[in-house]
């Protein structure tokens, strides 16, 4: 009989093991319900990671478009500032693209903004948060922009700093607006209180130098009877440059500003020497390099009356919107400006009234001294008549009355020149010395009648006065202007050896000057004293020769106490006098205030007649001592008003020019001159 299985060989349970099962031949029930719910904890859980994967993603490509639709630049940085994202606003704004920076950072910090861009930063990881920072950025290409910087530091799942995001708002515009009308408002403001041109100019050079952030600032006006540019305000960080460009004048067919003032339209130069429309002579004339400019022009009812110019960008360069904020400030300016123009021309014509007054005065009281000396001729004359009388009439008698008639004659010349003086026609200084000389010879040969050798006394006057002013006669040669000055000035260094004065030379090759030699020399000397004389010790005068437009120049300045308005537009003319014989100190040549009689400038003005060249002065009288009664202490040390030598250089000086023709411009036109005049 076939046995049968047991049931648990079945897999049925029997009362016997029933027990052995329930103690371990299988699993409790709650095992199995905590393994399933693990295993559907899991799937639970991974499911939950890969929507939250999902999630993040679908967030950051929704943050993504966010940020690359936003108008405003975004970058994403890390902790160390390094870029790890950059949106395209950035991009289109700063210049620079993602795939630059990106682990790298951005170089768009000027230096000036260095410390306060870390202040920036420490504040940001302080507070974790910044709003409305303002500050400025470079773009890629050199441009500076004003930005309001709003930022936040954003955190890992961990809780802790995981990077930032800053967003930069351009205000440039609405800076430089808000700038702009600002400094119109507070420049229109101020105009009228200026009723002088060179304050109200200084003023304008100052606001714009500060305004566009440059080196210098200058305004240029046009001198329309001599078609050049005349610089009468400059602003420059160097005071120095300041006062050289003041005495600078150029062509204004010349340079950049020759350019906006031919077109009338504004003008940025990057880089001048790449300029075609650069004119180094003023780099040359004022010892300074301008690297960059920007010129606008100054106009008045469609007409350019001249040019504001800024120089040397301070941070990246001149931009259209420093055009416009500097025609801005050229269109409010420019109608003050021609106004204190036309008040300083109506002013400048009723002094020149009034010196004309004072002239005409001093001239009558002049004629009236000086028709004693003919008419004591006379007197004299009639005097020797009479008692020749008694004797019979000789050929003494008849000198005698020569000498009446001529005398006579000359009363009614004398009375030509001075009419011709107070109408203020043409007349020649050196035909007015003659005339003097021919006076002083006849009283002396009256005095002097029965000397046997007057007449050799009288050749020992004559001499004189040809040493003194040259004679028409003397023969011209070919002057090495640079070389004949150098050498001359070594000559006449140890009569001023005991001044202590900085003498400089720019000694130029020049073309040649035809003029006599001892001419030039006696020139360079009345130049060179008449400087030193005026300039107080540790003062500083300057010698130049350089070519100018239409010949050789000699130029000599100093840094002494100026001249006055009032003398200075009549110290060139024949009727002028510095001042009482009694006002001058009795000193030696070359000594401060040696004084003078105005025979120097006065023997140059001969020459100039007689060698047809031009002279010209430019002077400042020293602010500190604006009146001829006010006296200067002789030395920059004893000065009140100045603590360094470079107060007193920026105070006031004299710089005159003589202006030589070439010599083969003078052997050409030397024959079609009249003999008279020669």
């Amino acid at each position: 009989m076939i046995g049968k299985a047991p049931k648990s060989e079945l897999g049925l349970e029997t009362s016997e093991n029933c027990s052995d099962a329930k103690a371990g031949c299988q699993p409790p029930a709650r095992d199995v319900a905590t393994s399933i719910a693990d295993r559907q904890l899991s799937a639970t859980s991974d499911q939950c990671a890969v929507e939250r994967d999902q999630a993040r993603a679908r967030a950051e490509q929704r943050y993504r478009a966010f940020l690359e639709f936003l108008p405003e630049p975004v970058f994403i940085g890390n902790l160390d500032s390094t870029v790890s994202y950059l949106n395209p606003a950035f991009e289109k704004v700063f210049g620079w693209t993602l795939n630059e920076l990106k682990g790298r950072r951005i170089p768009f910090v000027p230096d000036s903004e260095l410390h306060r861009t870390r202040a920036g930063v420490k504040q940001l990881f302080t507070e974790k948060v910044l709003h409305g920072y303002q500050t400025r950025r470079l773009t890629r290409d050199g441009r500076i922009l004003d930005v309001k910087v709003d930022g936040a530091v954003f955190f890992d799942d961990g809780g802790q700093p995981a990077g930032q995001v800053i967003i930069l708002r351009d205000i440039t515009a609405r800076s430089r607006a808000e700038q702009t009308n600002q400094a119109l408002f507070r420049i229109a403001r101020a105009l009228h209180r200026f009723r002088q041109l060179d304050p109200m100019l200084t003023y304008i050079t100052r606001q714009v130098q500060k305004l566009v952030k440059a080196d210098g600032a200058t305004v240029l006006l046009v001198d329309e009877s001599r078609q050049e540019f005349y610089i009468p305000a400059a602003s420059y960080l160097d005071t120095t440059t300041g006062t050289r460009m003041r005495e600078i004048r150029f062509p204004v067919d010349k340079g950049v500003a020759g350019y906006v003032f031919q077109t009338g339209k504004p003008m940025i130069v990057h880089d001048t020497a790449a300029s075609p429309h650069f004119y180094d002579q003023v780099d040359m004339d004022a010892d300074f390099e301008h690297k960059s400019i920007l010129d606008v022009p100054l106009r008045h009812q469609e007409r350019v009356i001249g040019v504001l110019c800024a120089v040397n960008k301070q941070e990246g360069m001149f931009d259209e919107a420093d055009v416009d904020l500097l025609s801005a400030v050229a269109n409010v300016v420019a109608l003050p400006i021609e106004n204190a123009r036309i008040h300083q021309a109506l002013q400048a014509s009723f002094e020149n009234v009034r010196r004309l007054n004072r002239a005409k005065e001093q001239v009558i009281n002049h004629l009236s001294h000086e028709l004693k000396t003919p008419l004591s001729v006379l007197s004299a004359s009639l005097g020797l008549l009479e008692k020749r009388f008694a004797s019979g009439w000789d050929k003494a008698v008849d000198r005698v009355m020569d000498r009446m008639h001529r005398n006579l004659k000359r009363l009614l010349d004398m009375q030509y020149e001075i009419s011709d003086m107070l109408r203020e026609q043409h007349y020649r200084a050196h035909g007015i010395l003659s005339f003097l000389l021919a006076a002083s010879r006849d009283m002396l040969v009256s005095l002097f009648e029965e000397v046997p050798d007057i007449h050799h006394s009288l050749d020992i006057i004559q001499r004189t006065i040809d040493r003194e002013f040259g004679r028409a006669d003397d023969p011209c040669s070919e002057v090495m202007l640079n070389r004949l000055v150098r050498v001359h000035m070594e000559t006449l260094r140890p009569s001023f050896a005991h001044r202590r004065i900085r003498l400089e030379t720019r000694l130029q090759k020049v073309a040649p000057v035809w003029i006599p030699l001892e001419v030039i020399e006696k020139i360079v000397e009345a130049l060179l004293k008449n400087a030193i004389e005026n300039t107080p010790d540790k003062g500083r005068v300057e010698v130049v020769v350089r070519s100018g437009e239409n010949g050789p120049l000699l130029e000599v300045k100093d840094t002494g106490v100026g001249i006055t308005a009032e003398k200075q537009q009549l110290i060139f003319n024949h009727y002028f006098a510095p001042g009482d014989t009694a006002d001058y100190a009795s000193r030696s040549p070359y000594d401060f205030n040696a004084g003078g009689k105005g025979v120097d400038l006065l023997r140059i003005t001969v020459f100039a007649e007689r060698y047809r060249f031009d002279t010209r002065i430019r002077s400042t009288r020293c602010r500190h001592i604006p009146t001829d009664s006010d006296q200067c202490p002789g030395d920059i040390q004893r000065c009140p008003f100045c603590s360094e030598p470079s107060d007193c250089y920026a105070s006031g000086g004299t710089t005159i020019q003589v202006r030589f023709r070439p010599a083969g411009f003078i052997e050409k036109t030397a024959d079609r001159v009249p003999a008279e005049n020669q």
